[in-house]
C-alpha cells in the first residue's frame, strides 16, 4: 500500500475536462494542492484534460503508475483493475457505484475484487471519493478539494460522505490521511487501519465503519496501533443482527454484535464515539502529544472558567463521565484568592470571573497553581471564542489564549481546552493550542468526554493478538446438544454444574429423590430446545414420589421431539447470572450479566473478547449496574465473586477449545461459597 499512499506517478483512466467529473475534479485537485509528481491521463479519445497529457491506455503510459484512479462506469472497472495489475501498478482507486451496494452490482464487485487478488494489487473502493494525503499533497480524490494544512489526525471511512465533511471542516483540525473506502471490495478497512498507524507522523486514526468487517485483521490492526502508540476512536453505525442460535439464545438479544463490537474497541484502548462530531473531536485530541495525565485514585480533573453557569454545567457533564472533580487543597485555595477578583469563589470547577478577562499573567498563574494541587492531573480550560472578531476584540482574546499557553507551558500535569458551543472554537486557535501540546475541543459536552477518554489506559498489543489468534481458530459447525449433553461436556472441562441424570421413566424419576433429593427438578432435555420456562417443560421442586411421576407424566405428554427427561438436585436460591460465550459476532466473546427469566428485560451485561482471565470476567461483573447483588450492597452478605469469575473464564476456554459457536448458562447460581451451572445449551 505504500506505493498508493506515496505515490510519485499518478494515472487517471478516464481523463477528461467536463465540469463537475469526477476525474476532472481530480486533476484539478492535484493541481490545486500543488502534486509534485508525474500525472498522465488515460483516454483513447482525448490528447490532454486539463493541460495533462492523456494516452489512449495504461499499457501505453512511459511506466507503470504508482496510483491509478479508475473514473469510468462500473462495467469496465474490473479489466483496468486487471490491466493495472499485470502492468506492475502501485494500486488503485475506484470511484464508481453500481458494485456490492446493489443487487446487480454485486457480480461486477467479485470480478474487481478477483482482478485485485490475482495480482496483490491493493484498492481502495469501489463506492467512495477515494485519498487524499496531505504531507505529500495527494489527491486521488473525486469531489473538489480546497488546499489543506497538513497534521496528525488520520481518518478512515466507509462514508464518502462523512470523508468530504471532514475534510471541508473549520475546527481546529489538521489531517494527515483520509482514506474514503466505500465497499472495501479488495481492502478490508482494518488494512488501511494498520497501514496508517506506519505512517510518520500519525497521531490518531479516525474510523468510520458501517461493517463488522475481518475481526482477524482489526485485532491486528489495533494491536499495531497499541504498539506504535497511535490514538483510535471508532464510529460503527448499522448494528448487524446477531446470529441465529445466539438470537434464539438469551445471549443475542442481551449482548448484540454492536455490543461485542464496542466491548472489543474499549479493549484496545481505543475510543468509542457517539456521532461524527464526537468521531473527530476525539481523534483530534488524541493526536496531540503529552495529552493522556496520569490519574490516581486520589487525584482527578479541574474545569477552569469565567462562567458561574458553564461551572454549573460542567460539574454535571463531569458526573455523567465519571470524571472526579477534587476539592482544591487549602493552600490551593489561598494563592487563588490572592489572585481573584473578590466576587470570585474558589471551588472546583472553578469560576475566576470575567473581571480579570485579558490579564495574561493573572490567567497564566491560575493554571499553574491549580496544576500544582497535589489532588489535580489534568485541567480543562472553558474558551469561547466567537468567529470573526476583529480590533480590540480579537487583541483581548489573544491575551486570554497567551495566558493559557504560558500556563500550560510550565504546567506539570496535562491541560486541555474546550469551547462551550460547538462553533465558540476558532480554527485557527484550535490549531495553535493543539500545537503547543494543548488539545482544543468543540463543545463543553464533547470536551469533557475528550478528558474522559484521554485518562483511560493505552491498548495492550499482546491482548489483541491474543484476541485475534482466539477468532482465527473458528468455529467446527458442530450442531445444538441437548442440555444433558451439553452439562456432560461441562463437567468433563470441571466446571462446576448441579447434580442430576437422565431418567427412562417415571419410577426411575421418583427413585432419584433417594440420593439427589429433598427436592427435585426435572425438565425436557433436546436439542432444540431452548426456554423450556416458556413451554412449561420443567417442573420444580418436587419433594415427594408421586408429585415426580406426576411431573414426569405431564413433561411426556408435551410431545417434544427426541427429549429426554433430565432429573436434577434442587439447588439453593442465590443470584442469577447469566454466563455465555458466543462466537458469532466480529470476535468470540463471553457475556456476563443478571440472569434467569428475566435476563432479556434487564439488559444488564457485561461483555469481554475472549480469552478472558478470571481477573477479567470480574471486573466485568463488578462493572454491572446490579453488581451490588453480588457484593453485598444493602446489607446483603458479599457472594463469591472469585467463583463466578473462574466459571466464566473456564466456560470462554471451552468454547474455544470445542470449537463451539455457544454456551450459554443461564442461570448460574452464585452464593456465599461458590457457583453452579443450573442449566446450559452449547453448539
Amino acid at each position: 500500500m505504500q506505493r498508493l499512499l506515496h505515490p510519485k506517478t499518478i494515472a487517471v483512466v478516464g481523463a477528461n475536462d467536463r465540469e463537475g467529473s469526477y476525474s476532472g475534479e481530480t486533476l484539478l485537485n492535484l493541481r490545486r494542492l500543488g502534486y509534485p509528481g508525474t500525472v498522465w491521463g488515460v483516454n483513447p479519445g482525448r490528447a490532454e484534460a486539463h493541460g495533462f497529457p492523456c494516452f489512449p491506455s495504461l499499457s501505453e503510459l512511459p511506466e507503470a503508475p504508482d496510483a491509478v484512479v479508475v473514473a469510468i462506469p462500473a462495467a469496465g472497472v474490473a479489466a483496468v483493475v486487471e490491466e493495472a495489475g499485470a502492468l506492475g501498478c502501485g494500486g488503485a482507486v475506484v470511484y464508481g457505484a453500481g458494485f456490492g451496494e446493489i443487487a446487480k452490482g454485486a457480480g461486477l464487485e467479485r470480478e474487481l475484487a478477483a482482478a485485485a487478488r490475482r495480482h496483490g494489487l491493493p484498492v481502495c473502493g469501489p463506492n467512495g471519493n477515494g485519498i487524499v494525503q496531505l504531507h505529500e499533497r495527494v489527491a486521488l480524490w473525486g469531489d473538489a478539494l480546497r488546499p489543506l494544512e497538513p497534521g496528525r489526525v488520520a481518518l478512515v471511512s466507509q462514508s464518502g460522505n462523512v470523508a468530504v465533511n471532514t475534510l471541508a471542516t473549520l475546527r481546529g483540525l489538521r489531517l494527515h490521511t483520509v482514506v474514503s473506502c466505500g465497499n472495501s471490495a479488495a481492502l478490508d478497512p482494518a488494512e488501511w487501519i494498520a497501514q496508517l498507524a506506519r505512517e510518520d507522523d500519525v497521531g490518531s486514526i479516525a474510523v468510520y465503519l458501517e461493517a463488522d468487517g475481518d475481526g482477524v485483521r482489526l485485532c491486528e490492526a489495533l494491536a499495531e496501533c497499541a504498539d506504535r502508540g497511535v490514538g483510535v476512536t471508532v464510529l460503527k453505525v448499522g448494528a448487524s443482527p446477531a446470529g441465529a442460535l445466539a438470537a434464539a439464545a438469551h445471549t443475542g438479544a442481551v449482548a448484540g454484535d454492536q455490543r461485542v463490537f464496542r466491548a472489543l474497541v474499549e479493549e484496545a484502548g481505543a475510543a468509542w464515539a457517539e456521532d461524527v462530531h464526537e468521531l473527530l473531536e476525539l481523534a483530534k485530541a488524541q493526536a496531540v502529544t503529552g495529552a493522556h495525565p496520569q490519574p490516581r485514585p486520589e487525584t482527578g480533573l479541574a474545569v477552569l472558567t469565567c462562567s458561574g453557569g458553564d461551572s454549573a454545567l460542567a460539574a454535571d457533564y463531569c458526573d455523567r463521565n465519571g470524571l472526579p472533580l477534587p476539592a482544591l487543597a487549602p493552600q490551593t485555595a489561598a494563592r487563588l484568592r490572592e489572585l481573584l477578583p473578590d466576587a470570585a469563589t474558589v471551588g472546583n470547577p472553578l469560576d475566576y470571573t470575567a473581571l480579570i478577562w485579558g490579564e495574561v499573567d493573572t490567567l497564566r498563574d491560575i493554571v499553574l497553581t491549580v496544576a500544582g494541587d497535589p489532588s489535580i492531573d489534568q485541567i480543562v480550560v472553558l474558551y469561547d471564542q466567537p468567529v470573526g472578531v476583529e480590533g480590540a476584540s480579537a487583541e483581548s482574546w489573544a491575551r486570554v489564549r497567551e495566558g493559557i499557553h504560558q500556563g500550560a507551558a510550565g504546567s506539570r500535569v496535562p491541560v486541555m481546552v474546550a469551547s462551550t458551543l460547538p462553533e465558540l472554537l476558532d480554527d485557527d486557535a484550535g490549531a495553535r493550542f493543539a500545537d503547543a501540546g494543548i488539545p482544543a475541543i468543540a463543545g463543553l459536552r464533547t470536551g469533557l468526554v475528550a478528558a474522559a477518554m484521554l485518562r483511560r489506559p493505552p491498548g495492550d498489543g499482546g491482548r489483541m493478538r491474543a484476541i485475534a489468534a482466539a477468532a482465527a481458530r473458528g468455529a467446527n459447525g458442530s450442531v445444538p446438544l441437548a442440555e444433558h449433553e451439553a452439562k456432560a461436556l461441562l463437567r468433563s472441562a470441571g466446571l462446576p454444574v448441579v447434580e442430576g441424570r437422565l431418567a427412562a421413566g417415571e419410577d426411575e424419576a421418583a427413585a432419584a429423590i433417594e440420593d439427589l433429593g429433598p427436592a427435585l427438578v426435572l425438565k425436557l432435555s433436546a436439542p432444540a430446545l431452548m426456554h423450556k420456562s416458556e413451554l412449561r417443560a420443567l417442573a420444580l421442586d418436587l419433594r415427594s414420589a408421586d408429585d415426580v411421576r406426576a411431573a414426569y407424566r405431564r413433561l411426556v405428554a408435551l410431545g417434544v421431539e427426541s427429549a429426554a427427561v433430565l432429573v436434577e438436585r434442587m439447588e439453593a436460591a442465590g443470584a442469577e447470572l447469566l454466563v455465555a460465550a458466543r462466537r458469532d459476532a466480529v470476535v468470540p466473546a463471553l457475556v456476563v450479566g443478571l440472569g434467569g427469566v428475566w435476563t432479556e428485560i434487564h439488559g444488564d451485561a457485561a461483555v469481554v473478547p475472549l480469552p478472558a482471565t478470571p481477573e477479567r470476567v470480574e471486573a466485568a461483573l463488578r462493572s454491572l449496574r446490579g453488581a451490588g447483588i453480588l457484593t453485598g450492597a444493602r446489607g446483603g452478605a458479599p457472594l463469591d465473586l472469585a467463583a463466578a469469575a473462574r466459571l466464566g473464564a473456564q466456560v470462554g476456554d471451552l468454547l474455544l477449545s470445542e470449537g463451539l459457536g455457544l454456551i450459554e448458562l443461564n442461570p448460574v447460581l452464585v452464593h456465599e461459597h461458590g457457583a453452579l451451572a443450573v442449566d446450559a445449551l452449547a453448539a
